[in-house]
């Protein structure tokens, strides 16, 4: 079974979703759809409490609720409840919102939108380009971004060649290339950038991009030299890739003067006309 994960947008809201191309069907964190819909500070305990409420009143949907693993706030793959766009339909007709008729015409289009992307590929770069745009970016940093992405695939790709499992090891992969060359874990990375759900990338200026590019590219280009046989193989690799980007970092932050690595998140950076380098 393939699987693609991807996080999709409701009203500028997250929602964790994963496509399966065997069953050719999205399924969506229920938990996201409901924080969504209802705006609760705890999504979880609705969740809970509804799950008992419809198997008291003999409804089936909660007993064929499925489970799969999904990027939790901490970056650790969790075991999360997920329903189907079917099974959403029927679910949120059980949720009092204003929300929910919107809701369904956005599960409608996702569902529309995947099919197209399937037969041009070019149409969801496109669409993601849109999304960019509308949220504030510039065109010069979206172009970083689409290329980050590429990187990012050439990366994993060449992990999973090598046994690296996807969830914790590629997390713990990306965790040593983001500390070699920022000087931060991920966690700590996003902390610093005050962001909770957020996808770090989609935060950080442009130079920042390029330098985990750098990181990334790098590691993959040693990766394919070194044929790494272990996890650890791997992990050493990370480290090396990159500690090469963080020595450039390093090499301009002295000529600059200036802290690449900066507090600016999206609301701040699409409003900034500073450069690339914020000084602290």
């Amino acid at each position: 079974m393939t699987k693609e994960t991807a996080i999709k947008l409701f009203e500028s809201r997250q929602v964790r979703s994963i496509w399966d191309s065997e069953e050719e069907k999205w399924y969506f964190s229920i938990t996201d759809i409901i924080e969504v819909l209802t705006e609760t500070d705890r999504p979880r305990k609705y969740w809970s409490d509804l799950k008992s409420k419809l198997r008291k009143e003999g409804s089936e949907l909660s007993e064929k609720i499925g489970q799969l693993k999904m990027a939790a706030e901490d970056g650790k793959m969790r075991v999360t409840d997920v329903a189907d766009t079917e099974q959403l339909f029927r679910l949120i007709q059980t949720i009092p919102s204003p929300k929910v008729e919107p809701f369904k015409l956005w599960l409608a289009q996702v569902g529309s939108e995947r099919i197209d992307e399937i037969e041009d590929p070019e149409k969801g770069i496109d669409r993601m380009m849109e999304t960019y745009l509308r949220k504030g970016y510039s065109k010069d940093w979206i172009n970083q971004r689409l290329k980050s992405i590429e990187v990012r695939k050439d990366l994993t790709d060449e992990w999973e060649n090598h046994g690296v499992q996807k969830g914790q090891e590629f997390a713990i992969l990306t965790d040593e290339i983001t500390k070699a060359w920022s000087g931060f874990s991920t966690k700590q990375y996003k902390a610093f950038k005050d962001l909770k759900k957020e996808n770090l990338r989609d935060h950080m200026t442009n130079l920042e991009l390029i330098l985990n590019m750098l990181a990334e590219a790098t590691t993959t280009e040693i990766s394919k030299e070194k044929n790494p046989e272990t996890f650890e193989d791997s992990r050493i690799i990370a480290k090396q890739g990159g500690t090469i980007a963080g020595n450039t970092r390093k090499e301009i932050e002295e000529k600059t003067g200036k802290n690449i690595v900066t507090k600016l998140n999206a609301k701040k950076l699409n409003n900034s006309k500073d450069s690339a380098i914020e000084k602290e």
